[in-house]
């Protein structure tokens, strides 16, 4: 069974009233109702419909970037799943993830999707203003792709080999763009250009570009690739400007992606409230992934041009699993864009964001290394998430931790995390 992980500043939650519900959740949970990896939880609306665990908030404006993976907090609001719980979310398309990073510390926005790598950063200091953060729950896994443009797909630039090569023969200086410096993009863009032997930091030229926009810049040549999240990969291969190189779940099958944000003081002032949107976004990513029809149907919602502002098809494909690189070939990917895969999508690994650390690290964003697994429990609130885990009845996984295998081999379980940021040879 998991241990309770908490922040003593997030759990110190002025008046009587948090600890009467701290006592209740320890007595619900010694009553063997949230034990195990089998755990089913109360009914929905059971513990926190009345009383003193009603949400504080009752509208909660909730930051987007245009990407497929919005889905789950769009759905969330579309579908009515915010009211069963007692809320009403405000969904609010944001320009840059460096905007909903602003709007998220200066309490614009009440929480976000968000890049995993984001909050983190904010975390630290790193990238912006210091501040504590806190993770709600991980969105989705998988669903992201690095693209190359067709001018060097030309020149046998169709995969990293081929991107190695030709950046040898062919030298100038070449342009990749990602999102955020310590978001999700960068570092499955630097950790795929090492994996072929090309240090990002030196042996080109990075760039930020705000994931809508993409598309647009590689059309008029600022690029030569990009990493982003659906659908602009594949808007790029239906416009004939790009090509996909890679996948991210062939970089890491089932990686940890965007995730539900907020900051730290907003948790310790709503905890029913953050609560209540976290039981309301799981249940709209379990919905989603429950049917074909159910993603048909949040392909054509989110295609509208209030969310991503895109055609369905450029959606739908992928959301399927169905795949094409734009030079003829075409398959099944059995790790595509994923919002629940029971409850495993959902939980806030511990590892999962201790890996971004050890990455912000390799790159130089760190100068020193932190103190990884106490940055992980204080940002990754696995007190709230099973709170709303019960309240959907959803399973939660016994350990904190995991192990995943990257593209080059590479194991990742959280177990040394400075030795794993020193043991690359290509780092900055």
């Amino acid at each position: 069974m998991l241990n309770k992980v908490s922040n003593s500043d997030n759990e110190s939650v002025a008046g009587n009233e948090d600890q009467i519900n701290l006592k209740r959740r320890t007595v619900i949970q010694s009553a063997g109702l949230l034990a195990g990896a089998g755990m089913m939880g109360l009914a929905t609306g059971g513990a926190w419909a009345a009383g003193s665990d009603k949400p504080e908030k009752e509208e909660v404006k909730v930051g987007f970037i245009p990407l497929t993976d919005c889905a789950s907090v769009v759905m969330a609001s579309v579908l009515g799943f915010d009211k069963k719980y007692g809320i009403k979310i405000i969904p609010s398309k944001e320009s840059s993830w460096a905007s909903v990073r602003d709007k998220l510390v200066n309490g614009e926005l009440d929480a976000a999707h968000v890049l995993y790598g984001l909050l983190y950063g904010v975390q630290l200091g790193v990238s912006g203003t210091k501040k504590d953060m806190a993770l709600l729950m991980t969105l989705n896994n998988n669903g992201q792709a690095i693209t190359l443009s067709k001018k060097l797909a030309d020149k046998g630039a169709v995969d990293g080999p081929g991107l190695a090569k030709l950046m040898q023969t062919d030298k100038r200086e070449y342009t990749f763009a990602q999102t955020f410096p310590t978001g999700t993009h960068a570092m499955w863009l630097y950790y795929w250009l090492a994996a072929n032997g090309i240090n990002p930091m030196k042996d080109a030229k990075v760039i930020t570009v705000p994931p809508p926009q993409m598309v647009a810049n590689m059309r008029v040549g600022n690029m030569d690739g990009f990493c982003v999240g659906e659908p602009w990969n594949h808007r790029a291969i239906a416009d004939g400007i790009g090509i996909t190189a890679v996948t991210t779940q062939d970089i890491w099958k089932d990686h940890p992606e965007k995730v539900l944000g907020t900051t730290a003081e907003f948790v310790q002032k709503y905890p029913n409230t953050a609560r209540a949107l976290t039981a309301a976004v799981l249940e709209a990513g379990r919905w989603i992934d429950a049917s074909l029809s159910n993603k048909t149907k949040m392909a054509e919602t989110i295609a509208d041009k209030s969310y991503v502002n895109t055609s369905v098809d450029v959606i739908n494909q992928r959301i399927l699993g169905r795949y094409q690189n734009g030079l003829g070939k075409t398959w099944d990917d059995p790790n595509y864009m994923k919002f629940f895969n029971d409850g495993a999508v959902n939980f806030p690994y511990l590892s999962d964001g201790m890996w971004f650390l050890t990455q912000h690290k390799r790159w130089g964003l760190l100068k020193a290394d932190p103190d990884y697994l106490a940055v992980a429990k204080a940002v990754n609130r696995i007190d709230i998430y099973k709170d709303a885990a019960a309240m959907v009845k959803v399973n939660v996984p016994k350990d904190p931790m995991r192990t995943s295998k990257l593209m080059d081999g590479t194991v990742w379980d959280g177990k040394n995390p400075a030795a794993y940021a020193a043991s690359f040879k290509i780092r900055a």
